[in-house]
């Protein structure tokens, strides 16, 4: 090899090294966001949900970033191979922590309004327990990355059913508390989609476990994953509702 072409290999190194370490840098900020977020809710700590609010400005500023640097690599390096894997994969896992992310400001902004509400049972609890499960798959899909880990990520995806019968699980407990008391109605839609947020969290996390798979093996996981979630043609929820999680 050349001087020329060794010096072209390390600079593609180094470019590489920069998004994973950028990669790592805002999972970090999303799993923070995440646990925040469901001790807001828990605590009913309103300083705490507004600062998840505003964090996911950064969380948003690195997905634009990652995806910029991330185009910049293949056009001027045109990757091949193992290394078009790597670019790809980043691509694909920053959309997914954005979304994430996204989901977590969701849920701190329902906290303002359920702080005002009667508490119903231990609810908020299970929602926090339920956040911490899918924190930690982060946490280790991460890891699954940065080690090329096929087999932890493969738990990880299989650990996203534990989330869905989570899920599924409130999602009954909420129908019995509306329909022991109609007061508790307004309360419980809000803690259903922050329920249905944190499951929506897991499947991004899921998602980004199939991208470690196709890092290491270059194809996505053969097996369809199936998902658990029995209640979405159960429950049909005002249009009021779904889009204050859109504004």
């Amino acid at each position: 090899m050349t001087e020329l072409n060794q010096h072209i290999a390390s600079a593609f190194d180094r470019d590489l090294e920069g998004i994973q370490a950028r990669i790592m840098k805002m999972g970090g900020l999303v799993e923070e966001a995440i646990i925040s977020a469901a001790i807001a809710l828990e605590k009913r700590d309103e300083e705490l949900a507004q600062k998840v609010r505003e964090g996911d400005k950064a969380i948003d500023a690195m997905d634009e970033s990652l995806n910029e640097e991330a185009a910049r690599v293949i056009a001027l390096r045109a990757p091949i191979a193992s290394d078009l894997r790597v670019v790809l994969s980043v691509m694909r896992m920053s959309a997914n922590l954005e979304r994430i992310g996204d989901l977590s400001k969701n849920m701190a902004k329902r906290t303002s309004v359920l702080s005002q509400m009667q508490q119903i049972g231990g609810t908020a609890a299970s929602l926090r327990r339920m956040a911490r499960e899918v924190e930690l798959m982060l946490k280790d899909a991460l890891d699954a990355y940065i080690q090329r880990d096929e087999a932890l990520a493969l738990d990880v995806i299989e650990r996203d059913r534990d989330v869905d019968q989570m899920y599924n699980t409130l999602f009954r407990e909420f129908l019995t508390f509306m329909l022991e008391d109609p007061r508790n109605i307004t309360a419980c839609m809000h803690l259903h989609f922050i329920a249905k947020n944190i499951e929506r969290m897991g499947d991004h996390v899921t998602s980004i476990s199939e991208q470690v798979v196709f890092l290491v093996t270059g194809q996505m996981p053969t097996e369809a994953r199936v998902k658990h979630d029995r209640t979405s043609t159960d429950f049909r929820l005002s249009s009021e509702f779904t889009q204050s999680d859109k504004d």
